[in-house]
């Protein structure tokens, strides 16, 4: 049975699959192991070009996005009036980021020139952020689409994988459910808050598109919850069994997008993609030790905020330990920008 186009039985089936392999790692105590269960599992079977139950492993983008809001409503929830007061001093390391960019860029397009990647590739390859941006640009400068869209994926997945073992090295605990920490903030959702929720979700991802706000489909629903717990209107947050759904999803989703890539492209680009996850990290933590002085914040919190991974996913993890989340998010945002601002910038120059 297919609907818009989707298969519907592979859906349920990977679906079921993600889910099964999430709570498995997340009984194993495994770091943020809803997100990194479903996704590792979906992506090997993916990889092998596996078709379990006779369906093959699927999970339509657009799928994938209807869930981001709940992350970013969730995020609005630790807007508070201390959060806002700390913000000021937030400016050294947003600041930073100006330098991070571009530092990250060129090192990872010389790493990546090294290994052996075609120049365009490299460049294009070498953006922390803005997976979409990269890949279009990289169309239209006529380079390969397909070793860029490895080398941004396998860069975001690297990170996810490698974060949270990194924090559970750092703080000794666990990242995810299986810390221990409440995801839902211990304040308990009505009717009328859920209500309430869903429609600053729908209102924040209307607005924030319509105004092409960076990372929309989260950052919207994250200043319209943040608004609506501002004002006192609301005092929950989305419960810890959506949050957990949302990383199954977001996991399998990601997992499922290394179906139909060939071995060969895998290894070749999988190779800089890992060099360039590296190197970006250790300047990530780099940047975090000059700076957490500065901001305030623990080591900790700074080098999330500059880790180069995804929005929505780095978000979650800052969310999961309920540390500094509206901090880590801003400047995630602002490294996206910059990073497409710079590539346009690099794009123009080699055009």
């Amino acid at each position: 049975m297919q609907m818009f186009g989707v298969d519907l039985a592979a859906l349920a089936v990977t679906l079921a699959i993600g889910a099964v392999a999430g709570a498995l790692a997340w009984a194993a105590a495994l770091p943020l192991g809803f997100l990194l269960g479903s996704l590792v599992v979906t992506a090997g079977l993916a990889i092998a070009g596996a078709r379990p139950f006779g369906k093959p492993v699927t999970l339509p983008a657009r799928f994938r996005f209807s869930f981001v809001p709940v992350i970013g409503v969730a995020i609005g929830g630790a807007f508070t009036p201390q959060v806002l007061a700390q913000m000021p001093g937030w400016a050294p390391s947003l600041l930073a980021v100006a330098a991070f960019v571009p530092l990250v860029m060129a090192s990872s397009f010389t790493i990546s020139r090294r290994l052996g990647i075609g120049r365009k590739e490299a460049l294009f390859g070498a953006v922390p952020g803005g997976l979409i941006e990269s890949v279009t640009m990289a169309e239209a400068a006529g380079a390969d689409v397909r070793v860029v869209m490895v080398m941004q994926f396998l860069r975001l997945i690297l990170t996810i994988l490698t974060v949270p073992l990194i924090f559970l090295v750092l703080t000794g605990h666990a990242v995810g459910s299986a810390s221990g920490v409440s995801l839902a903030g211990g304040v308990p959702l009505t009717a009328r808050d859920a209500a309430l929720l869903v429609l600053a979700g729908a209102v924040g991802v209307a607005g924030a598109r319509a105004l092409r706000l960076p990372g929309w489909i989260m950052t919207g629903p994250l200043l319209a919850s943040a608004a609506v717990h501002g004002a006192g209107w609301v005092q929950g947050v989305p419960p810890g069994w959506m949050i957990a759904a949302t990383q199954v999803v977001l996991g399998t989703g990601l997992g499922a997008r290394f179906a139909g890539i060939g071995r060969d492209l895998l290894l070749r680009a999988g190779k800089a993609a890992l060099a360039n996850a590296a190197a970006s990290l250790a300047i990530a933590f780099g940047f975090a030790t000059a700076l957490h002085g500065l901001t305030g914040e623990p080591v900790a919190a700074v080098f999330l905020a500059f880790a180069p991974g995804g929005l929505a996913e780095m978000s979650l993890i800052a969310l999961s330990l309920q540390m500094s989340v509206i901090y880590v998010t801003a400047h995630h945002v602002v490294r996206i920008v910059l990073a497409v601002v710079v590539l346009q910038g690099m794009a123009r120059r080699q055009g």
